[in-house]
């Protein structure tokens, strides 16, 4: 198929389309599909009828929806679902063990002194002879999701994945539908988010769900910032409501500098690199592939956009 991409960028996407037979040319009036780049919707280019379908570079289509630019007479969207699940994954894993073990808070107070306070308060996630394994709750257990399962196995914990529809999720221990989940935020030690951003999971975790987890629990999220309730996020961190937060996404973003969340010591984040541009580099082009040679053959497009759904 002939190709529209308007950056350079983008080389290891670029190499593996070419290399499946695709062309890119220098103009939309000549391609077939546009790569879409940008994050933004603001500069949007107007498509021409030759376009059959929009590849998206990234997960997120909700900017685009928002704007009015994706509908549900669009032609197709294909978004980039499945191309991070080991990159963000192994993200979610490090925010898990930086938290737990206080890397921010020591890097700041940079002093041994409190060494014996923050020993007794660190977490772990393995399981020390006669102890309970420690329960990670999983919302959201999709590419991702399935992938951080696969890593977290060797730790011993216990999973629960909580997904839309409570269909059973393979190395998990249990499966919750998001509705039938209220149990969940008060068992978990560690909650990780990876859902995506849709009326239902827009602001989730409130106040409410900071008073029901443990005042030893670790929320980590990698799906949305618009997920979490910032403000009350910040409440909770700061009254020791819960233990801590990595963050790998906020609301809003970027995170302003002078920002509550950067100077609370219970509080690691990572300003959403996890899927950014270096590393959708290297996965784009296999998502391409797949979604182009779906359309020649006239099957469905592996990671087509439900613009009712939002993604």
């Amino acid at each position: 198929m002939k190709y529209f991409l308007d950056s350079d960028d983008w080389p290891q996407m670029k190499a593996d389309i070419d290399a499946a037979g695709h062309e890119q040319v220098d103009s939309l009036d000549m391609a077939q599909v546009y790569i879409n780049t940008a994050v933004s919707a603001e500069n949007f280019p107007d498509l021409p009828a030759n376009i059959e379908f929009v590849q998206h570079n990234f997960s997120g289509v909700n900017q685009f929806i928002n704007a009015g630019i994706l509908t549900e007479d669009s032609i197709p969207w294909c978004n980039a679902a499945g191309a991070f699940a080991q990159p963000v994954a192994e993200s979610a894993l490090a925010l898990l063990l930086s938290q737990s073990h206080h890397h921010k808070r020591i890097a700041l107070e940079a002093t041994w002194d409190g060494r014996d306070e923050i020993d007794l308060s660190q977490a772990w996630l393995y399981t020390p002879r006669g102890h309970e394994p420690k329960r990670v709750a999983i919302f959201g257990a999709g590419g991702i999701g399935q992938e951080l399962i696969s890593m977290l196995k060797p730790f011993g914990v216990h999973i629960t994945a909580v997904n839309r529809s409570g269909r059973a999720v393979a190395g998990a221990d249990e499966t919750h539908s998001l509705v039938d989940a209220t149990s969940v935020w008060s068992d978990a030690d560690f909650i990780v988010l990876i859902m995506p951003l849709t009326e239902e999971t827009e602001g989730m975790v409130d106040a409410e769900k900071f008073r029901a987890m443990k005042n030893t629990a670790i929320l980590v999220n990698v799906g949305r910032g618009q997920l979490v309730n910032t403000d009350d996020l910040v409440a909770a961190l700061r009254t020791g409501e819960i233990a801590g937060a990595g963050l790998e996404v906020v609301e809003p973003e970027p995170l302003p500098d002078d920002h509550p969340l950067w100077g609370l010591k219970n509080c690691t984040i990572t300003p959403h690199m996890g899927a950014g541009p270096h590393v959708a580099d290297l996965h784009m082009g296999r998502i391409f592939n797949e979604n182009a040679a779906a359309w020649e053959k006239g099957k469905p497009l592996p990671t087509q956009v439900d613009p009712k759904a939002g993604y």
